[in-house]
């Protein structure tokens, strides 16, 4: 029984908090959950409850802080954006026009927008990446200047999982006139201006904010599926597929990061000290979506720049590496508008159900967190979807 479902919801939106309750009451919530809703730059939604770790009977408060996954890359893409609008690069600039060495083994010709777009034919690594050597910035920079692209770039999009953290961080690296990591500039520019708890590298002494992840079971992934069939189709693609497949390149280099039922590292503190912005990022619901309500008032990026985001770069064709269609741009994931198919939702969505998104026109920003890992991701995740489709339902 659930006794801590906290926080507060507008009258308006009085439906979001009926659906966040009901997620726990159906037992589509297993451990805990927060979400947050910006309206117009105001904090409309701030609800929480559950577990924080429910095998210790840990409750979720206020405080607690959860991994986000790929929820990040939108933290990312923020970051280069906030470079872009500074005039201190452009999209169209080629990666050797700051860091040379990146051109070796043909891909001299690839641009700062073909890496934030996941066209860089950057997705996985050959060289083994160690867990201390993903912490030695000078490394990760040898790993890339020798990688050689697994499509020729520019021609194909394909999920650069894992290697946009490092891709990225490695140009903020050498664009910032401070050389600052991505984590110091997230810090330093956002962070501390603003007052936003959102950590790429969270300090030690705050390990104990953070929640358990636990993996759904085998009854919790079935409930999943039979609620929404397009989960086993995407199990199917991701899971069958051989060791030769890039997709099984990705899972494995490097092969720490472990998302498996006996087995998740996404649990050690000392990968949660890492500053991986593909995947590490720690926080609440409410400082998540506060980022983006800024983003939306121009407050981090000029308004022309925001609306640049309204349409997205990758439309068409199969994803390299996930073998299904994946809307893209900008370092942004794409959802089409529940009320409005011509539209698009803009952010990202983490594995296991974690997201942000973005209607830009209306100035809404919606974001989830769940430490009770789902099967599905971004729409397939129903405990997501049902809140989402709640915000607009009530505007």
């Amino acid at each position: 029984m659930i006794d801590n479902l906290v926080g507060f919801a507008h009258p308006r939106f009085a439906k979001v908090e009926k659906v966040f309750k009901k997620n726990f009451l159906d037992g589509w919530e297993r451990e805990g959950a927060a979400v947050a809703v910006y309206y117009k730059g105001e904090l409309v939604v701030d609800l929480q409850g559950g577990y924080s770790d429910a095998s210790a009977l840990r409750k979720w408060n206020s405080n607690t802080r959860t991994v986000v996954f790929s929820a990040t890359k939108a933290v990312g893409a923020l970051c280069v954006a906030m470079l872009v609008d500074r005039g201190y690069v452009s999209y169209d600039n080629r990666v050797t026009s700051f860091w040379p060495e990146f051109g070796k083994n043909g891909k001299e010709e690839i641009t700062v927008d073909w890496i934030m777009s996941h066209r860089a034919g950057l997705a996985a690594f050959d060289m083994p990446l160690s867990k201390e050597n993903a912490m030695n910035p000078e490394y990760v920079a040898q790993v890339i200047e020798n990688q050689t692209p697994n499509w020729a770039p520019g021609s194909k999009s394909g999920y650069h999982a894992l290697t946009y953290g490092w891709l990225v961080d490695q140009m903020v690296r050498r664009i910032d006139p401070k050389r600052r990591s991505i984590g110091q500039f997230f810090r330093e520019e956002v962070s501390d201006v603003y007052g936003v708890d959102f950590h790429i590298g969270l300090p030690p002494h705050e390990e104990h904010t953070v929640s358990r992840l636990s993996m759904p079971g085998y009854l919790h992934q079935m409930k999943e599926i039979l609620y929404d069939p397009r989960i086993l189709i995407m199990l199917g693609i991701l899971n069958l597929r051989p060791p030769s497949s890039l997709a099984w390149k990705v899972k494995r280099n490097p092969d720490w990061f472990r998302l498996e039922s006996n087995m998740n590292t996404f649990n050690d503190p000392e990968l949660h000290r890492m500053e991986q912005v593909a995947a590490l990022g720690i926080t609440k619901a409410r400082d998540m979506g506060k980022i983006f309500a800024l983003m939306l008032q121009g407050k981090l990026i000029s308004k022309g720049m925001v609306e640049m985001f309204k349409k997205p770069q990758v439309v068409t064709g199969l994803d390299q590496v996930v073998l299904a269609p994946m809307v893209k741009g900008h370092g942004f994931f794409y959802e089409r508008h529940p009320k409005d198919s011509n539209r698009w939702l803009v952010g990202h969505p983490g594995y296991g159900g974690s997201s942000v998104m973005m209607d830009i026109d209306k100035e809404v920003v919606v974001s989830y967190v769940s430490n009770g890992l789902k099967t599905g991701m971004g729409e397939l995740t129903r405990t997501y979807r049902l809140l989402r489709d709640a915000v607009f339902d009530s505007l």
